[in-house]
């Protein structure tokens, strides 16, 4: 099922997948003057869009290269601490308009990078986590945006992380790297934006913690995007997701191979606590449904082994191949920093509380996306969202998608949720003339 709202506050239904999106609110706020593009930008002259290559068949943008840029500008955080000389690690994909207003920014979730769509050369199984959504042809069409992936400092995929030189003490910054925010985030998403010369986003998009991204651009940047998409997101966490945080965090900081985060002096990994931590979240990730249909109460021999120990299960199996996996290539670090700024997120806060006080400062429009079986952020969460934005009149379509597979289904190919996203991004596309 997919649903709009619009400012009058009238909830309707639709067969169509296309219906949320293609109906904005009638009272949709006049636009301000955009920012202008830079022509120099923390110490950067504004690079040449790169040349992509050719394509491959079935939509794919092709092979893709992660560039980098430096950032000499130190980079101040919400907690008072500040980043030095940081660098980011990006990707883009389609080619930027001369008036170079065609860009759309996709912030990236948890367990996330840069590398949204394509494949890296000589890589097996390198598609890109958004590789269903982002191409030529797809919802989000590189024939017609720019489509540009970053890594949020902090992360283990190449921008400045825990596992990178401490400027200060020569060694890796480890357990001493500074507890960032998704404000911060953002704050350094505008720079990179500002050094390729973009002065106005077409749009944000992100899912989960990229969502809150996306709207947090919305509120701190109110004129430097046209539009916001915000999907499988929340205005904060329940105290239920905070707490699954946290034990995800305990699993990993005792570890014995932890050594209090400086584990790399040590040539270790605490690969358990990675491994737990990653389980308990991809429980998070799922819904009942999902589990009961994938595995039910399947056990992985014929008969029950009368262990304690041993894996009885083919859930067991499942979840503790997925922690392995996650325990081979995420850093213990980094999953401490960005869980903790999931649970930072609250822009209502400053405003007491008040959810529709804090979207006062938003002027752009606002795409919503909820799945009804995600009960990590629920669509009671996403209603939250849209309710702030019709108290303050500005104009949001909503969609709550009917899907079996949990907070997850927003990386999956729904036939109904792309239809969303693709008349809406088709509509934008054609807004601004690419």
């Amino acid at each position: 099922m997919t649903s709009r709202v619009d400012p009058a506050g009238a909830l309707a239904g639709a067969a169509n997948p296309a219906f949320g999106p293609a109906a904005d609110a009638a009272a949709q706020p006049a636009w301000a003057t955009a920012a202008p593009a830079p022509t120099a930008a923390h110490g950067h002259t504004p690079p040449l869009p790169p040349t992509p290559h050719p394509p491959l068949a079935g939509g794919s943008v092709g092979i893709v290269e992660p560039r980098t840029m430096r950032f000499s500008d130190p980079l101040p955080l919400r907690s008072g601490a500040v980043l030095p000389d940081y660098s980011l690690v990006y990707e883009t994909y389609g080619e930027l308009n001369a008036d170079r207003s065609n860009a759309v920014l996709v912030c990236h979730a948890l367990n996330a990078s840069h590398h949204v769509a394509g494949v890296h050369a000589g890589v097996a199984r390198s598609e890109g986590w958004w590789d269903n959504l982002v191409g030529p042809g797809k919802p989000l069409d590189t024939r017609r945006f720019f489509v540009i992936g970053v890594n949020n400092p902090g992360s283990c995929f190449g921008s400045t992380g825990p596992m990178h030189t401490n400027p200060a003490t020569g060694r890796p910054w480890g357990a001493d790297f500074p507890v960032l925010t998704v404000e911060d985030w953002v704050d350094a998403q505008a720079r990179l934006v500002d050094a390729l010369g973009i002065g106005q986003l077409a749009a944000v998009v992100g899912g989960s913690l990229g969502g809150m991204q996306a709207l947090d651009w919305a509120l701190r940047h109110p004129l430097r995007l046209r539009e916001c998409y915000a999907i499988a997101t929340a205005p904060n966490l329940s105290a239920q997701n905070i707490a699954f945080n946290e034990v995800a965090r305990r699993a990993i900081v005792t570890d014995p191979d932890f050594h209090g985060g400086h584990f790399y002096a040590h040539g270790v990994v605490p690969k358990r606590g990675l491994r737990v931590a990653r389980m308990i979240g991809h429980i998070t990730y799922l819904s009942d449904d999902t589990m009961e249909a994938k595995f039910g109460r399947e056990l992985r021999e014929a008969e029950l082994a009368y262990s304690t120990q041993a894996i009885e299960f083919q859930i067991e199996s499942y979840l503790r191949h997925q922690g392995d996996k996650f325990s081979d290539y995420f850093d213990a670090n980094t999953y401490l920093l960005i869980t903790r700024a999931l649970d930072y997120f609250d822009p209502a806060r400053r405003f007491g509380g008040d959810l529709s006080a804090a979207f006062a400062s938003a002027r752009c429009r606002f795409q919503v996306v909820s799945f009804t079986t995600d009960w990590r952020f629920s669509p009671l969460r996403s209603r939250e969202i849209v309710r702030a934005l019709l108290d303050n009149r500005l104009s949001v379509s909503y969609a709550e998608i009917e899907a079996p597979h949990g907070h997850d289904a927003f990386l999956l190919d729904d036939p109904r949720y792309h239809g969303v996203l693709r008349a809406r991004l088709e509509r934008l596309a054609e807004s601004v003339g690419c």
